[in-house]
């Protein structure tokens, strides 16, 4: 994995020029209109890790274009769930939604069942950031059933994540943990590296809702030193701010701040609407570290 990393990035500035070339070509050349269409899938693990989200759609857009053109489905369907997670990751779960649908039509249109499988998780976990837990349960209670079917065990484990996270928002915190446990030990079984660290984060955030702080601590200390690991800066964003919510709670307000911040500083960088909100927060933080409230 590591070695993986090294290489993307010791390549990173050759891939940029190269899809800047496709990109502009793709139009009028059949073989740019491949490669344009290539670029923004080949090797989408890493790209997801290190590209900015609208960077992201800055390079799927012309893809989807070409893929029309050449009349590529299966690179249309996946484009389509690259756009959708893009504008989730942006805050946009509405115009997500549209993408992921887009996916879903094409993967059933083609046979694809994993490709389906995805785009059914992903339309759940766009429910859940819109606040409708119970729809999103359906969709990721169907994409469970069809990994489970075709031995999808990443997809599994994404699943049990996912319906782990909706019944935390329900108010099911030991009923999330039994998810989020299988999560992780499938997460472990397949090398899924950053898998792995979202199970430690959500299992944190349940043990946290029970009021077992240190044992939620514990959990997203070893999250963060995974997306370090491996440069999962939305990750470590994440789990920045909920290890210093638990700082907080214990009036290490200085450590608290300097953690949260992390996670403000990423979102202003992405343009997220939340940004701010966060921002006021650590504010509040500052404003008792500064009464004395140590």
């Amino acid at each position: 994995m590591r070695l993986a990393l090294r290489l993307f990035d010791r390549e990173w500035d050759n891939m940029q020029v190269g899809q800047a070339w496709a990109a502009a070509r793709f139009q009028d050349d059949r073989e740019a209109a491949r490669i344009c269409s290539s670029y923004a899938n080949a090797g989408a693990y890493l790209l997801d890790l290190r590209e900015h989200p609208r960077d992201q759609i800055r390079w799927l857009e012309p893809a989807l274009a070409a893929a029309r053109l050449r009349e590529d489905r299966p690179e249309q369907e996946i484009h389509l769930g690259n756009l959708g997670n893009a504008y989730a990751y942006l805050g946009e779960p509405r115009r997500a939604i549209g993408f992921y649908e887009q996916r879903l039509a094409i993967a059933r249109e083609i046979g694809d069942r994993r490709g389906e499988g995805y785009a059914l998780g992903t339309i759940g976990l766009a429910y859940s950031d819109l606040g409708e837990h119970q729809r999103a349960i359906e969709f990721h209670d169907q994409r469970l059933a069809i990994s489970r079917e075709i031995g999808d065990r990443r997809g599994e484990g994404k699943s049990l994540c996912n319906l782990g996270n909706a019944y935390a928002a329900l108010g099911e915190p030991q009923r999330a943990i039994e998810f989020y446990e299988r999560h992780l030990a499938i997460s472990r079984e397949i090398g899924d590296r950053r898998g792995e660290g979202t199970a430690l984060g959500s299992l944190g955030v349940a043990h946290a809702s029970l009021g077992e702080l240190q044992d939620a601590t514990d959990l997203y200390e070893q999250r963060l030193a995974i997306a370090e690991e491996i440069g999962d800066r939305r990750g470590a964003a994440e789990d920045s701010w909920n290890l210093g919510q638990q700082l907080a709670q214990r009036h290490d307000l200085a450590r608290a701040a300097d953690l949260m911040q992390i996670r403000v500083d990423y979102e202003r960088d992405i343009g997220h609407p939340d940004a701010e909100k966060h921002a006021a927060e650590i504010e509040a933080l500052r404003v008792r570290l500064a009464a004395g409230d140590v």
